[in-house]
C-alpha cells in the first residue's frame, strides 16, 4: 500500500514505532527510508542526507531486518556472517572478533556457529539476522516486523536483544509492528498508520491517557488504535497477539 502525507522524526538513540495492521503501509515506508523506493512526492532524511540526492551516504547509516530474514541457508551462521563482512570491507580477523562480542549478547553458543542456517530455528535466524545488522555499526536499525511469526520465547528473546542493542550502542531504531503490545515494551513514542496515513502519533502514556478506559478499566495500545482508526486489528493479527502474550 503505498502512505500519504506521512511525516515524523525520530529522535537520536530512541526506539521510534509504527504500527498498523498487516497492509497498513510500514513496509513501503521502510522501503523509502532505506532508498529502496523513491517517494513519489516529498523528502526523506536520515540524519540530513536525502535518501534519494545523497542515497549512497544514507546506506552507509543504516541497516534493515526484515521479517523473513535471509541466507545461505546451506552455509553456516559464522559464513553468512563472514560473508557479509567481506562486503562492507572488514577483514576477517576483525570480523571474527566483533562477531564474537555479539554471539555472546543474542545468546549463540559458540559450538552452534558453525552449524548450516537451515538447522537453526526462525528465532534463532531472526538473532543472527540482527546480528548480521550490527556488523556494519549503523546509526539507524529499521526493524520491519522483526518477531513475527516467532514463537513466545524466541519473540521475548529478540525484543530483549533489541531493547539492549538501544541501550548499550546507543543506536537509533525505527521499529514497525502489528503487536501493540510489543511496541509498549519497547517504543517510547509511536505513530499509528492506517490505510497509508497516520493517525495519530505522540509518546505511548501520553497517547494512552487521551483514550477512554476499556471495559477492563485500563488503557492498552490496541485501545488507542481503535479510538483513532475506528477499527480493530484484523482477526489474523489480533489472534497472533493474544498466543503469544498470553
Amino acid at each position: 500500500m503505498a502512505v500519504q502525507n506521512v511525516s515524523f522524526d525520530i529522535k537520536p538513540g530512541e526506539i521510534f514505532g509504527v504500527l498498523g495492521p498487516n497492509g497498513s503501509g510500514k513496509s513501503t515506508l521502510i522501503r523509502m527510508i532505506s532508498t529502496l523506493l523513491i517517494p513519489d512526492e516529498g523528502t526523506v532524511e536520515v540524519f540530513g542526507h536525502n535518501t534519494e540526492r545523497d542515497s549512497g551516504k544514507v546506506r552507509a547509516l543504516i541497516n534493515r531486518v526484515s521479517v523473513e530474514a535471509s541466507f545461505f541457508k546451506k552455509l553456516s551462521a559464522l559464513e553468512n556472517l563472514l560473508f557479509t563482512a567481506g562486503i562492507y570491507g572488514i577483514n576477517k580477523k576483525e570480523a571474527k572478533k566483533i562477531l564474537y562480542e555479539i554471539f555472546e549478547k543474542i545468546g549463540l553458543e559458540k559450538n552452534r556457529i558453525s552449524d548450516p542456517l537451515e538447522d537453526f530455528s526462525r528465532g534463532m535466524q531472526q538473532k543472527v539476522s540482527i546480528a548480521r545488522a550490527f556488523l556494519s555499526a549503523p546509526k539507524l536499525l529499521l526493524l520491519d516486523e522483526p518477531t513475527t511469526g516467532l514463537d513466545p520465547r524466541a519473540k521475548i528473546e529478540v525484543q530483549a536483544l533489541i531493547d539492549e542493542v538501544k541501550e548499550t550502542h546507543g543506536t537509533t531504531i525505527l521499529l514497525t509492528t502489528h503487536d501493540m503490545y510489543e511496541a509498549e515494551q519497547l517504543c517510547s513514542r509511536v505513530s499509528i498508520l492506517h490505510k497509508g496515513k497516520i493517525r495519530k502519533q505522540g509518546f505511548v502514556e501520553a497517547l494512552k491517557a487521551e483514550v477512554p478506559k476499556n471495559k477492563n478499566g485500563i488503557v492498552t495500545l490496541e485501545d488507542v488504535f481503535l479510538h483513532y482508526t475506528g477499527e480493530e486489528l484484523n482477526e489474523k493479527d489480533y489472534s497472533e497477539i493474544v498466543r503469544e502474550v498470553s
